[in-house]
């Protein structure tokens, strides 16, 4: 019974025929066309955008704080309290 069973199987499983490939692929299936450069391109334009004001903020953080460190040390000198000289 069982046996039966795996033959049938077998030969319903045998009998499924392969599928033959096509001449050439639909290009809308294979290419995200024009939508989708587009898209990659305005984001690829956003990301650089983001980059570059994230790299002035990052500067102008940069530059306050020598600033404060400079006004700092000024301040601290016109006080006396200026770092100690061995």
């Amino acid at each position: 019974m069982i046996a039966d069973a795996l033959l049938r199987a077998s030969v319903l499983l045998a009998a499924t025929p392969t599928p033959t490939p096509s001449g050439t692929p639909d290009d809308d299936s294979v290419t995200p066309g024009v939508i989708g450069f587009v898209i990659t391109f305005l984001l690829a334009v956003v990301v650089v955008l983001l980059v570059i004001d994230m790299v002035r903020r990052i500067r102008r953080v940069r530059y306050r704080a020598e600033i404060a460190e400079k006004l700092d040390a000024e301040e601290a000198e016109r006080r006396g309290d200026g770092p100690e000289q061995q």
